[in-house]
């Protein structure tokens, strides 16, 4: 399956652009879902539809998300259910582990009593991207589009199944794991019930889902498309997340400009707002293409309501039309903007390469160069630490833990420096652990 995240600054028209984003996809003859967490209903009066509502039926039967409303032939929209998702699940935990709750004389909650916890909204997001590639032949899609939270929440997120995955390894080894057999003699040794088979049964089976999610996310068929309104303050956060993007492996496919104001006005006050956005669009070009497209999206006068004419009328903000009609009354629909943004292009739904590459220079520096591809990184806010046979890399708000490989492993770092977009960690071979020649 296609995917697409789009994500960018806050307020920047993140909905806007997915929207229009799924409707191009579906010009394409694509079937596509528009989803999205947003719960205070802006989706829907963007999109013109009737409020987005459950299925009936028991949660653990349903897809995590409500029931899809078309907006326009071969495009819905959904929202992600975050409350019910966390209750079938807690509810679910709570029946795998009651051999565990008797024991600490504890007393389950009910389905009823519970609440969605703060951060919950991130789970459930993840686990939909997942449910949406294993949907049951007939019923699924082609191109998936995400309105996602802004980018350094899109950027914590998308790391998290790798993150949460390293702290099961770390909390419950394999070779605890494997030692489940000697649970029956050990709990007659201790006197006590040792913790329930199904508890471990539910650390494997977290991993199993967090291995999935993470395949999604690492998949050369999932990318993102950044939204910004162009000016001063957004230039800096969207580098920003352009690295925390880059530092874990996330392929941006476009850069959308949004909400560009038309230039040439003889209005003083307006033409000063138009020559800040081109200055700042200026600079977004010069930042990321032509290796990365931006697409330029014009203000249309107001906020977009309803698709529109689905056939993909081209926008014509503040232009009086041939029958005298101010174009800038007409209600503005999201297909007007769906030939700017541009569907997604076709790529193949498998592992993307491993960015990251070793450079030998032994024969010339006595060095191996360890190269990570860091755009939008700066030096102030670039940290390095080395954890045995781990690199934890820093680059602002966001880390990531970084397995060294074999041939590393035997080294020291001896120094690192950040040129033009790439991060180069030196290595030299430490000569009690590197082989010897013969």
């Amino acid at each position: 399956m296609r995917t697409v995240l789009v994500t960018g600054t806050g307020g920047a028209g993140r909905t806007t652009v997915a929207a229009a984003t799924a409707l191009a996809a579906a010009r394409e003859g694509q079937r596509t879902l528009l989803l999205t967490a947003d719960p205070d209903g802006t989706p829907e009066a963007l999109l013109g539809i009737r409020s987005l509502r459950s299925a009936p039926g028991r949660s653990a039967d349903r897809l995590p998300w409500s029931v899809p409303v078309e907006l326009a032939p071969g495009v819905w929209a959904a929202r992600i259910i975050t409350d019910e998702w966390f209750r079938s699940e807690l509810s679910a935990l709570q029946d795998r582990g009651h051999g565990l709750l008797d024991l600490l004389g504890a007393t389950p909650l009910d389905g009823e009593e519970l609440t969605a916890l703060p951060g919950v909204e991130s789970i459930a997001l993840l686990r939909a991207l997942r449910a949406a590639q294993t949907a049951p032949p007939g019923t699924g899609w082609d191109v998936l589009v995400v309105d996602m939270p802004p980018a350094p929440d899109t950027v914590a997120l998308l790391a998290l199944p790798e993150q949460l995955r390293r702290y099961l390894r770390r909390l419950l080894p394999a070779e605890r794991q494997a030692a489940r057999a000697l649970r029956p003699m050990l709990a007659q040794l201790a006197g006590v019930p040792m913790p329930a088979q199904k508890l471990y049964e539910t650390a494997e089976r977290w991993e199993r889902e967090l291995a999935a999610v993470q395949g999604v996310v690492e998949s050369e068929a999932t990318t993102v498309r950044l939204v910004v309104e162009p000016g001063p303050l957004a230039d800096r956060a969207l580098r920003t997340a352009r690295a925390g993007l880059a530092l874990h492996g996330c392929r941006v496919e476009a850069v959308i400009a949004n909400r560009l104001l038309p230039t040439g006005t003889s209005d003083p006050w307006l033409a000063a707002l138009s020559g800040q956005q081109q200055d700042a669009l200026k600079e977004l070009y010069e930042q990321w293409a032509p290796a990365v497209p931006v697409r330029e999206l014009p203000h249309l006068g107001r906020d977009p309501h309803g698709v529109g004419d689905p056939r993909g009328a081209e926008p014509r903000p503040g232009a009086d039309g041939e029958d005298g009609v101010d174009d800038r009354r007409a209600p503005a629909g999201l297909a007007a903007l769906a030939g700017a943004v541009g569907a997604p292009a076709a790529r193949p739904d498998r592992p993307a390469p491993d960015p990251w590459t070793v450079e030998d220079r032994l024969a010339d520096d006595g060095v191996l160069l360890w190269r990570l591809p860091l755009p939008g990184a700066d030096r102030d806010g670039l940290g390095l630490v080395r954890r045995g046979d781990e690199l934890i890399v820093g680059v602002g708000p966001f880390h990531r833990v970084l397995p060294l490989p074999s041939a590393l492993r035997r080294c020291t770092v001896s120094g690192a420096g950040l040129r033009d977009g790439w991060l180069q960690v030196r290595f030299t071979p430490d000569p009690d652990l590197w082989p010897k020649r013969l």
